[in-house]
């Protein structure tokens, strides 16, 4: 980097020093506010015989690392535009370079005109097995064949964009989405388990390949309104956001009827149980009797919090 008292030296014109001061500012604030992710990841390896070993840190750097300071899309995210996630794997087993483990992938979006953010998603993905070699280069191929460790963490870092990006437009989300299916048709030939239809209802395919069908794009259009016609206007009409955030609910129901126990319908509720609970226990009250009824249907795992909203009311 040029120093500016260098700069001064030269016996430039007032107006070609300031044109580099201004080029230098420019790359600078380029450099600084270009990346789209505010990652924190936690490498667990408590349930295996040496958790002591310095790879499980040296995992945890790299990944970090490979998540915030790669550039992933086209677009120049300022600092507090960057969307907060977290990445926690859960070794399990362990053997040379061979790792066993879990994951769970957390990421949220700030809500309009309040300092509160809101849960986007919530994976669990419980076939995370993976090859790594202590201080290897991680490096993410869009066009090519990558290891399961990049292509896990890619597949989720492209998911993510695109349901923050649905949340603020409607159906932004549909390029992002895309390069997560190139990763899971990639991935496929592997053999490893997550990327075919034959791993179940829970799988990365599963996810990738409903968000991006016709029969859920009334579930992306509702995401969106829940966001922006619902959260986002709380601060200043709560009882009006509640109704559409019902309404969004009520879209929900009439999709579940035709696709029950979706992965995408789970992992809504995974991620928006505890605010939809909280939102619903106080505030203005509105009429919430075909909303339980339609929550109970939907997602019965959490029939204890839709109970909860009964109760506070």
């Amino acid at each position: 980097m040029i120093s500016l008292m260098k700069l001064k030296s030269y016996k430039f014109s007032f107006y070609t020093y300031l044109l580099a001061v201004l080029l230098l500012s420019f790359l600078n604030v380029q450099n600084s506010y270009s990346q789209e992710f505010n990652a924190r990841v936690v490498v667990n390896a408590q349930q295996v015989t040496n958790p002591n070993l310095s790879i499980f840190k040296t995992l945890e750097t790299s990944l970090q690392e490979f998540i915030n300071k790669n550039k992933w899309t086209e677009i120049s995210y300022l600092a507090q535009e960057r969307i907060p996630c977290n990445f926690f794997v859960n070794i399990t087993e362990f053997d040379n370079s061979n790792f066993t483990a879990t994951l769970q992938v957390q990421a949220s979006r700030p809500v309009f005109g309040s300092g509160y953010t809101s849960p986007i998603a919530n994976f669990n993905d419980r076939d995370f097995n993976f090859v790594y070699q202590e201080y290897e280069p991680l490096v993410f191929n869009e066009n090519g064949t990558n290891s399961n460790l990049i292509s896990v963490i890619s597949y989720y870092l492209y998911t993510i964009l695109g349901i923050d990006a649905d949340s603020f437009s409607e159906l932004g989300g549909t390029p992002y989405f895309q390069i997560a299916n190139q990763i899971v048709t990639t991935a496929q030939s592997s053999g490893n388990a997550g990327w075919s239809a034959s791993s179940g209802q829970q799988s990365r395919f599963r996810y990738n390949d409903d968000i991006l069908s016709g029969i859920f794009r009334n579930y992306r259009i509702a995401f969106y309104n829940y966001h922006m016609k619902g959260l986002d206007i709380l601060h200043k009409d709560v009882k009006t956001a509640k109704k559409e955030i019902i309404e969004v609910i009520d879209g929900f129901h009439i999709i579940n009827r035709k696709r029950r126990g979706t992965y995408v319908m789970r992992s809504f509720f995974d991620a928006k149980n505890n605010e939809i609970t909280r939102m619903f226990s106080s505030g203005p009250k509105v009429n919430i009797t075909q909303m339980l009824s339609n929550l109970n249907a939907i997602s019965p795992n959490y029939a204890q919090d839709w109970k909860s909203i009964e109760n506070n009311l």
